[in-house]
């Protein structure tokens, strides 16, 4: 693979690595990640180019959610299947309120690493190794836990592999048939946006029973693709995972479907922009709101040289007060280069607090908040609102202020689950899929 440049990336600065304890353990993990069986294929990480660049064009939509962290212990059939329901609920009410065809992608099957603003934790008179994700250490806080052990990245790839099991027999098996819709509901508890939820599937319902009655039977009604995506992170997973295609003779990350670079590892001169920029799987990149036109074109000449439909994807996390401020100037900037990518929203990552009673959380309104700027935005300027990037779980955990079952500070104490930030729970992720919903309808009026 020394043809494509893969390497070239441990000559460069690679940020947010963990020390690992054991170089022996990281040696012989590498080489054994190198020879296992890839968790994706080529062709589908192919499909999902051609599914992005409809969406670059206003063709379709994508909806990306999933864990801020994935656990080990976590990765269950029931909570990988709510987390699924919760991202197929969504879909049907956006394509049923736009009309327009919905990509789901799971942040699943890989999310097991993430950046921190400090190598260490202080509790006390002790320090330790921060909390990494899973992949890398363990949430407890002890000597032991925090130790950054490099096997723990052979047993991310088992438990992607087991989660990825699941999501193609759910997604395939019949779990997905759109004549579900009612049955994806059960077991939730009963709020006002269920019953919105219900009198939408009683409609599908309805249109199902017309097409059966018409002698429609397609394929896609009882099934549904369903992509997964993390964020490469970890050099040492993403390198011995790629593996060149006999079809295509390029190089593919094998981690997942689509790979994403975050906000502190974008360097140009990088390691993770450089090794990606070699690999064939659709990309995405987090800008903040202090990107400049200057950055974002620098990314797209060295991600995107070719300009190739679907193979970029920028996910903004502006902030709810600053994305009307700061995301036109880079839209019109980098549609004066001539340049499309895909255009997404992430409204969790701009918008973290911290309450008085020590929890980190997010508002609700707030998210919606950036939501509404980000289509605001793409209205005023013509453009295609192409997606939404949101951090979620199918279980009913309190970790996001208010939402419909007004969820306040002191709540926050009843189930706060998450490992690292604050995930929206079904409810909420089902109410703020009604308000992109809305918002896609707004825009087709708009461009019409």
């Amino acid at each position: 693979m020394s043809e494509f440049g893969l390497d070239n990336y441990l000559n460069l600065e690679s940020k947010q690595q963990p020390n690992w304890a054991d170089a022996e353990v990281l040696a012989n993990t590498k080489a054994r990640l190198a020879k296992v069986p890839p968790l994706v294929f080529a062709g589908e990480v192919d499909t999902l180019r051609q599914r992005l660049a409809e969406a670059a064009s206003g063709k379709a939509f994508l909806l990306q959610g999933g864990d801020c962290a994935e656990t080990f212990v976590d990765a269950t059939a029931d909570q990988i299947r709510n987390r699924i329901k919760t991202v197929l609920q969504m879909a049907v009410v956006l394509m049923y309120g736009s009309s327009l065809p919905v990509i789901k992608m799971g942040r699943m099957a890989g999310q097991f690493a993430k950046p921190r603003s400090s190598d260490f934790e202080t509790r006390g008179d002790v320090t330790l190794p921060a909390y990494r994700g899973d992949a890398v250490n363990a949430y407890e806080f002890d000597a032991v836990s925090r130790t950054n052990d490099a096997s723990r990245l052979m047993q991310a790839y088992h438990t992607s592999a087991s989660t990825l099991n699941l999501i193609r027999a759910f997604t395939t098996g019949g779990f997905a048939d759109l004549r579900e819709v009612h049955a994806w509901n059960k077991g939730f508890t009963d709020n006002p946006i269920n019953k919105e939820y219900e009198s939408l599937a009683q409609d599908i319902d309805r249109a199902m029973r017309f097409m059966e009655a018409c002698g429609v039977d397609s394929a896609e009604l009882r099934s549904t693709e369903f992509f997964v995506s993390h964020e490469g992170l970890l050099m040492d997973y993403e390198r011995p995972l790629t593996r060149i295609d006999s079809r295509t003779h390029q190089p593919y990350a094998t981690s997942g479907h689509f790979i994403w670079i975050g906000e502190r590892t974008r360097q140009l001169d990088g390691a993770h922009v450089d090794f990606l920029s070699k690999v064939r799987n659709p990309l995405g990149v987090k800008l903040g709101p202090t990107t400049s036109v200057d950055d974002a074109l620098a990314l797209i000449d060295k991600l995107d040289p070719n300009r190739e439909p679907g193979r970029l994807t920028f996910i903004t996390r502006m902030g709810a007060g600053k994305i009307r401020d700061e995301l036109p100037k880079l839209i019109e900037g980098v549609r004066a280069s001539g340049a499309q990518p895909l255009w997404i929203t992430d409204p969790m990552h701009g918008n973290g607090i911290t309450t008085e009673n020590g929890y980190k959380s997010r508002r609700f309104d707030d998210v919606m908040d950036e939501v509404m700027g980000f289509f605001e935005v793409h209205r005023a300027l013509g453009t295609h609102p192409g997606g939404l990037h949101v951090e979620l779980t199918g279980d009913d955990v309190t970790e996001c202020l208010g939402g419909s079952e007004h969820i306040d500070e002191k709540a926050l104490a009843k189930r706060y689950e998450s490992v690292c930030d604050p995930r929206l729970n079904h409810m909420q992720s089902l109410e703020l899929s009604f308000l992109v919903a809305e918002q896609l309808v707004q825009t087709s009026r708009g461009q019409a």
